[in-house]
């Protein structure tokens, strides 16, 4: 069995940190749909708010989740280490 599909079976390597950012693109899509929506059928400035600052807090919240795969990774480094 090839090492790299034995450390995804054996869940060493982790598949999430590269589907997130696929995520994130879906999730800044559809926070753009939904500010253009909101902004012809409630609030014109609340869809803008929507636009403009949707996609600045998706971003933080993804990258707060990709922390802590980051510090997962480190914390495993450390342990090879001893």
């Amino acid at each position: 069995m090839d090492s790299n599909l034995k450390d995804y079976l054996t869940f060493k390597k982790m598949i999430t940190p590269m589907v997130i950012q696929i995520v994130f693109w879906i999730w800044v899509v559809f926070i753009i749909i939904g500010g253009l929506g909101m902004m012809f059928t409630v609030s014109f400035f609340g869809g803008l708010g929507m636009i403009l600052f949707g996609p600045i807090l998706a971003r933080i919240s993804i990258e707060l989740i990709i922390v802590m795969f980051k510090i997962n990774e480190g914390i495993q480094t450390i342990a090879k280490r001893k």
